[in-house]
């Protein structure tokens, strides 16, 4: 009797990654196989490693805001994590039952340096169960204010890299619709803002320019690029923070600057501190 040959190898998968993980993560099939759509998510897993891949180098923390069930802290750690003899990653998480079951899963595959805290972003400020200072925050699709939290975080706790991928800001519309009126009386690019889906937009877009300028006036350089292709999301907007030291010195004066002319400027704490 001829002895059962192994499953081949699927040539798409990159070797020693854990095939439960993926599995888990719905990239796998239960059968262990790869469809269109599952080879179509694992494109967009390595998409985003590669950009996240090179901030690692030396990284001892990574702590994950809104982790929701840890599938990037997964990720990195059966990608980069596992094969090192060190480095931690930290899930932060508002809901128990999520931060249960990952802990749970971390045991099943054996990610020992994997810890996961239910807990909000203001507690994690001052908590003592996390160290005084970070290599990597990443936040990737933290809804509205939840990416600002991230940033606070990071910026609190002397992060070398952020990663953010913001998620349905809706809080810099709130601010232009309410002043809506006043600001059409007060300047003609208020027409910017007029119809309902352009506030939604604009305010979208106005905030993750303030949090970049937020950013590079505490010494970040700072890139923005796509994600992935317009076809698979809408939210698809990478913004990449990396600690140089050198604030760009006008920084804090445009996002003011910015506040003002769009007549938000009661939004100034949480982007020009």
């Amino acid at each position: 009797m001829k002895t059962p040959k192994p499953p081949a190898a699927i040539p798409e998968i990159r070797p020693g990654q854990s095939l439960e993980l993926l599995k888990e993560l719905h990239i796998l099939t239960r059968d262990g196989k790869l469809n269109q759509d599952t080879r179509r998510k694992l494109k967009q897993v390595y998409h985003l490693y590669q950009f996240i891949e090179p901030l690692l180098d030396g990284a001892e923390t990574l702590v994950d805001h809104g982790a929701g069930k840890s599938y990037l802290g997964f990720i990195l750690y059966d990608l980069y994590f596992k094969e090192r003899a060190s480095g931690e990653i930290v899930g932060i998480e508002t809901r128990a039952e999520l931060v249960e079951k990952s802990c749970e899963l971390a045991a099943r595959l054996g990610f020992p340096r994997m810890r996961f805290m239910a807990c909000t972003v203001e507690d994690s400020l001052s908590s003592s169960e996390l160290p005084e200072t970070v290599d990597v925050v990443t936040a990737l699709h933290a809804c509205n204010t939840a990416t600002d939290d991230a940033i606070r975080f990071a910026l609190t706790r002397n992060a070398r890299h952020i990663v953010l991928v913001p998620c349905c800001q809706a809080e810099v519309a709130a601010s232009m619709r309410a002043k809506k009126n006043e600001s059409l009386g007060k300047t003609p690019l208020s027409e910017l803002w007029r119809h309902p889906i352009h506030t939604r937009e604009l305010g979208s877009h106005l905030t993750n320019v303030l949090r970049c300028l937020l950013l590079e006036s505490h010494g970040y350089d700072v890139t923005v690029t796509e994600l992935v292709g317009w076809e698979h999301s809408m939210k698809n907007e990478l913004i990449i923070a990396s600690k140089r030291g050198n604030p760009r010195k006008n920084a804090r004066e445009r996002a003011e600057a910015i506040l003002r002319e769009f007549n938000i400027e009661e939004l100034a704490p949480r982007f020009t501190y």
